[in-house]
């Protein structure tokens, strides 16, 4: 047990977070994301929100703040609505970060980027296109 780390940090989450360089993504996924067949590596968190898994990435990572984009949401398929889990997604980024930049992916886009990604976090998510991609900063 650890202080001020997030009870939903795994210890496996931790060392990835850890692990990561400026620059190097993470994949926040909903429980519909491909993870097993995009991620080289695969941090489990079955149960967990993507919200709340959101909030607790961001206490302990920040985004970069040299990228055009930083914070990028998988775009909807035309005639899907947009979901409303964005703007809560949004609030919480902007709470934990003063360097927010949304950017969009298109669906098979942003499946290529996840299999690059340095890792990706499964999450138990229930809201569709609730994936995003976090592009890591400098810690100063």
């Amino acid at each position: 047990m650890l202080k001020g780390i997030p009870k939903i940090v795994s210890p496996a989450l931790l060392k990835v977070l850890c692990e990561m360089g400026h620059g190097d993504e993470i994949v926040i996924a909903d429980g519909n994301f491909p993870c097993e067949s995009m991620g080289t590596r695969v941090v489990r968190a079955d149960g967990i929100g993507g919200e709340e898994m959101l909030r607790a990435v961001l206490s302990l990572i920040p985004l970069d703040t040299y990228a055009k984009e930083n914070f990028i949401l998988m775009q909807t398929v035309a005639g899907d609505a947009k979901p409303d889990i964005w703007d809560s997604y949004k609030k919480i980024a902007d709470s934990c970060d003063d360097n927010v930049r949304v950017g969009m992916e298109e669906r098979f886009a942003f499946y290529e980027r996840a299999k690059k990604a340095y890792a990706v976090i499964a999450t138990g998510e229930e809201k569709v296109y609730a994936n995003i991609i976090l592009k890591k900063g400098v810690v100063h």
